[in-house]
């Protein structure tokens, strides 16, 4: 009886660890009724923050810090932005994304900095961006996962721990009024060695399944 108990404890506490650990997705009530209306949906740098453990931060400069965040936050919106493009040819999306190199042009001619792009509402930025909708990312991790950054910082900061992990939000707002139409979130894990483009995919491979912008069946 005791094995018995203990058996249907250990799957009680293994069923609840995969519920904890599994994405959590938001969908406004409404969204069909703004879907018809976007035809365009621009993809921004992602909001990146890394949580240096302290034999690293005490090697590495505000400056440094700042530019591997900004770093990883380009990686992502071009792999993000890729990885998009590539699933709209299965699936047909009923949006189009707008081009990185554009979306970037228009926030550099607006004098817009990557790291105050949380300052501005998301109505501020599809204006200067004209579209119907952005697409923001906001990324948490404890070591860089941008490719190259993590070999950067592995040299100044010395030996790397066995895993990392990163706490991704993807977020959809309209550009009327900057509703949240669709909101996912999502822990990644992997090794030290892990780069944005892991991450992406691995990110994207469960959020796509979700995507808002898919044909009804």
């Amino acid at each position: 009886m005791r094995v018995s108990t203990l058996g249907s404890l250990c799957i009680v506490l293994f069923t609840l660890l995969l519920t904890a650990c599994g994405p959590s997705i938001y969908l406004a009530q409404d969204f069909r009724s703004y879907a018809p209306k976007h035809k365009t949906v621009a993809i921004l740098p992602a909001f990146v923050t890394m949580q240096l453990r302290p034999n690293q931060a005490k090697n590495t400069t505000p400056e440094q810090q700042r530019e591997m965040e900004n770093k990883s936050g380009m990686d992502f919106q071009e792999k993000i932005y890729a990885w998009l493009l590539r699933r709209s040819q299965q699936r047909g999306y009923t949006v189009q994304f707008q081009d990185v190199m554009q979306t970037n042009a228009r926030l550099r001619e607006s004098q817009i900095p990557v790291a105050e792009l949380r300052s501005r509402t998301p109505q501020e930025l599809a204006k200067i961006l004209g579209v119907d909708a952005v697409l923001t990312t906001s990324v948490r991790t404890s070591k860089p996962m941008s490719d190259g950054a993590a070999v950067a910082v592995g040299l100044i900061a010395g030996a790397w721990g066995a895993t990392n992990q990163a706490n991704i939000t993807v977020n959809i707002h309209e550009s009327d009024a900057g509703k949240l139409l669709w909101k996912y979130d999502y822990v990644a894990a992997g090794s030290v060695f892990s780069s944005s483009e892991t991450v992406v995919d691995a990110l994207m491979r469960n959020a796509s399944k979700k995507f808002p912008y898919t044909p009804k069946s």
